[in-house]
């Protein structure tokens, strides 16, 4: 039986959770429960801190997890990234008070407050740059106003909260991260029942990010057409019973379905039609 971790709270809990739900995994019903038997995909789930499960992944306890590639990156697990799940994104900057610091250069000999040490020391380390780093399990944001350090390193989003805190960001970013899954270095690659689970997870992320397209057009217009909705290998064409009208049929990005149904009708394309992927293999 596979044995995977899952977050059991916090921002990647619950998309983790409705993601495997959509591949057909059964999912636990109250948040007290710890372990979740999916008997007919033989699979056993275990919700556990999101900061932990790159550690019992790379233990060899749990075949694969879900986590945040910044989580896997602090804890120096022994495990690596095989799939980037879309969602959880974050973005991790150095800031600190307005002009205080200008660059990565002036942060030597300072020191450093953030929830992420094994990342900051990593990327502080790989650059040359002699900085102490302590550890602190939430609101940086105050460490500099209460003299504990004269930087901090952090997630930043839109950088509200660091402007109410009087701060600024400085430097590139330290790093962009998103959920994954997880496994062990050195696991089998070829495990079936890994693969397996993979390639749900793939068609998931697939069906999120198109819908089916269909549409009726002239057959003089069908390479103009095509041209606009090429699918993933080609479409699906077939007469109609009206003659020099076919019917299309077509993968196409979410995200561009709107302008392809515009473009579609001004090349004289009626009964546009989209309907949304709930599964796939590709």
């Amino acid at each position: 039986m596979l044995r995977i971790a899952v977050p059991n709270k916090g921002s990647l809990s619950g998309p983790a959770s409705a993601m495997l739900h959509e591949a057909g995994y059964r999912q636990r019903k109250e948040s007290k429960e710890l372990v979740t038997v999916d008997p007919d995909n033989e699979v056993e789930f275990f919700y556990l801190r999101p900061k932990d499960i790159a550690i019992y992944v790379s233990s060899g306890k749990l075949d694969i997890g879900i986590t945040g590639q910044d989580l896997l990156i602090d804890s120096n697990a022994n495990a690596e990234a095989i799939l980037p799940l879309g969602f959880a994104r974050s973005t991790f900057r150095f800031a600190s008070r307005p002009g205080a610091v200008k660059d990565l250069a002036d942060l030597a000999g300072k020191t450093i407050a953030t929830s992420y040490e094994g990342i900051v020391g990593k990327y502080l380390a790989e650059r040359g740059v002699d900085a102490s780093v302590v550890h602190l399990d939430g609101a940086v944001e105050t460490a500099i106003e209460l003299g504990v350090a004269e930087a901090i390193a952090d997630v930043v989003e839109t950088g509200t909260s660091l402007r109410n805190a009087g701060l600024e960001v400085f430097g590139d970013p330290i790093m962009k991260s998103e959920a994954c899954v997880v496994r062990r270095k050195g696991a089998a690659e070829d495990d079936p029942k890994v693969q397996q689970f993979l390639r749900r997870l793939q068609g998931v992320l697939v069906a999120r990010s198109y819908v089916m397209m269909d549409y009726d057009c002239r057959a003089e217009h069908l390479e103009k057409a095509v041209a606009l909705t090429p699918g993933l290998e080609s479409p699906t064409v077939s007469p109609l019973h009206n003659e020099g009208w076919v019917a299309v049929r077509a993968m196409v990005p979410t995200k561009d379905a709107q302008r392809i149904m515009d473009d579609l009708y001004a090349l004289g394309a009626r009964a546009i039609l989209t309907t949304a992927i709930h599964a796939c293999r590709l």
